[in-house]
């Protein structure tokens, strides 16, 4: 068996027992805060609370589905929902380890030994195990709240800058960019975590591009990163919306 295999296999067992815990240990209705909104408005696909969660709400509307028109058991499907996205995290939780572990611990083009092989698949075991077990993932993995199905785009979109690091070299390892900034796009709809990621998608890319690092390259790139945060924090998710809105109002209202 090859790393890849082993790493594969090893990261489904860790979704694995993320998923037979959390729904072993499901809240079997709603929780006693903004649960029962979600849980409402995505049965009837309306609108929850500012920024608002579109995507969530048409994903919990999907696991909805499984109460087969029973009202009593919607809130619990919805929040098995919440339990396969946090299973979901800690896959791509260990695949990140590992990969970064790989980096640590392995050269380009060094054959990884058995004991290398076994250091790495530890590492990411007992990373990914330990986030599932850990108090405040527990508790959102439970229960239909955005921060479950949020931690799962993060995890894709930091495992997938991994990916485009590893293949930087390579004819068309641009598209792990493109599905970063998709996903990011994306996770939008959820919630704005996924956009504390930028500043590390920033300096994976300054170090992978850039043969000598200094001190005046890593701070541009922290201050580009946050250019690019605030761009889509406030230009796009806040003002691009409103200017729309405002050109639509001049063009029916005024003219």
């Amino acid at each position: 068996m090859n790393y890849s295999k082993i790493n594969n296999l090893t990261g489904w067992l860790c979704f694995l027992i993320a998923a037979v815990t959390y729904i072993l240990t499901l809240e079997p209705s709603v929780s006693f805060w903004d649960c029962g909104e979600f849980i409402a408005s995505a049965l009837k696909m309306q609108v929850v609370h500012q920024p608002g969660a579109p995507l969530f709400l048409m994903i919990q509307r999907f696991f909805s589905l499984f109460a087969f028109g029973d009202a009593e058991k919607v809130a619990y499907f919805m929040n098995v929902g919440s339990a396969m996205a946090s299973a979901a995290t800690i896959l791509f939780l260990f695949w990140t380890i590992t990969a970064l572990a790989k980096k640590v611990l392995i050269k380009e083009n060094e054959e990884i030994s058995k004991g290398s092989l076994i250091a790495i698949m530890g590492a990411g075991a007992v990373g990914a195990l330990a986030y599932t077990f850990s108090d405040s993932f527990w508790f959102s993995a439970v229960e239909s709240e955005v921060y479950a199905l949020s931690s799962l785009f993060t995890a894709i979109v930091f495992w997938g800058i991994l990916k485009w690091e590893a293949k930087a070299n390579e004819t068309g390892a641009d598209k792990w960019l493109l599905f970063i900034a998709y996903i990011m796009g994306l996770s939008i709809g959820i919630h704005l975590l996924n956009l504390l990621t930028i500043q590390a998608i920033a300096f994976v890319y300054y170090f992978k591009k850039t043969e000598k690092p200094t001190t005046a390259g890593m701070i541009k790139t922290g201050i580009i990163g946050i250019l690019i945060l605030a761009v889509i924090q406030y230009g796009i998710i806040q003002y691009l919306g409103t200017f729309v809105a405002y050109f639509d109002l001049f063009f029916v209202n005024r003219l």
